[in-house]
């Protein structure tokens, strides 16, 4: 793990495993079922570090031998909130760690020839404002699509918030950072650049189609 260009809120995690598994999504021979478990995967362990400083509290327990205090999660449950569609694929990956997490969505679409996005739809979990909202997309292009949907989440109320990608253009990451630093950003692997169709290189697709098989 180390922070991208000394950012302290933009963590790029270089676990061997995510290196790995990351290269298999890569491959353009790489099938729909096979691809969907990489993303999955990924989620896991990208989820596992994002989540290591959820708070806590003890409660009473017995165990076969006698009552103890043990530490369980405080607090409201967190919320899962994919950028549709492709940001649906890491949800049960996060799901697997945190059963009990509420689900929301947001939608937004990219218009093919400005390249911003535009909201189609947004429903988020109750009392958003006082969860820690994890924000999913594969891929950070751009970066509107990112900004637009932590624009969202703030305008619901929401304050706590960590957007999880799996690949990211420098492009697209150094703009979510400048437009919303208060945020924590975890990425498995940095790209080189945008291409002119801003399409990041060398990349992997569109990660969207390859999750769900559509083209």
């Amino acid at each position: 793990m180390h922070y991208y260009n000394g950012q302290k809120n933009v963590i790029i995690l270089d676990h061997p495993l995510l290196k790995h598994k990351v290269t298999i999504m890569r491959k353009k021979q790489t099938g729909t079922n096979e691809f969907r478990k990489m993303v999955e995967e990924i989620a896991v362990l990208m989820g596992y570090e994002a989540l290591k400083d959820l708070p806590l509290e003890d409660v009473e327990v017995e165990t076969p031998i006698e009552k103890c205090k043990s530490p369980v999660i405080a607090g409201k449950k967190l919320a899962i909130v994919p950028i549709l569609r492709a940001g649906l694929g890491m949800v049960n990956g996060i799901l697997e760690l945190v059963p009990t997490a509420k689900v929301g969505h947001i939608g937004l679409y990219r218009d093919k020839n400005t390249h911003e996005p535009h909201e189609y739809y947004c429903k988020l979990p109750s009392n958003i404002d006082q969860r820690l909202v994890i924000l999913t997309d594969p891929m950070l292009a751009t970066g509107g699509s990112g900004i637009a949907a932590v624009d969202f989440v703030k305008k619901y109320g929401g304050k706590k918030i960590k957007f999880l990608c799996i690949i990211a253009a420098p492009e697209g990451l150094e703009a979510l950072a400048a437009a919303h630093p208060d945020i924590e950003i975890y990425c498995a692997q940095v790209d080189r650049c945008l291409n002119e169709s801003k399409y990041i290189c060398p990349g992997l697709g569109d990660a969207g189609d390859r999750i769900f098989g559509t083209k």
